[in-house]
C-alpha cells in the first residue's frame, strides 16, 4: 500500500511538471504558478491524510482515547 502512495505522489508531480512546462512555453506564467500550487496542495492533502492515519495508529497502539 505504501508504494502506491509513492507512485501517486510521483505521478502528480510529473503531471504538474509537464503542464507547468507547457504553460511556461506558451507564456502563461501566472497559470503555470497556479498549477504548481494546486499540485502542491493535492500532495499535501495526501501527506496530511497519511499523518492522520499515523497518529490514529499510535493512539491505538498506546491505547490513548
Amino acid at each position: 500500500m505504501e508504494i502506491d502512495i509513492i507512485f501517486k505522489i510521483a505521478g502528480i508531480g510529473l503531471v504538474t511538471w509537464v503542464i507547468n512546462a507547457v504553460l511556461k512555453k506558451a507564456d502563461k506564467d501566472e497559470i503555470a504558478s497556479f498549477v504548481s500550487i494546486a499540485g502542491l496542495i493535492i500532495v499535501l492533502s495526501i501527506v496530511l491524510d497519511m499523518v492522520g492515519g499515523l497518529f490514529d495508529s499510535i493512539k491505538a497502539i498506546l491505547r490513548l482515547y
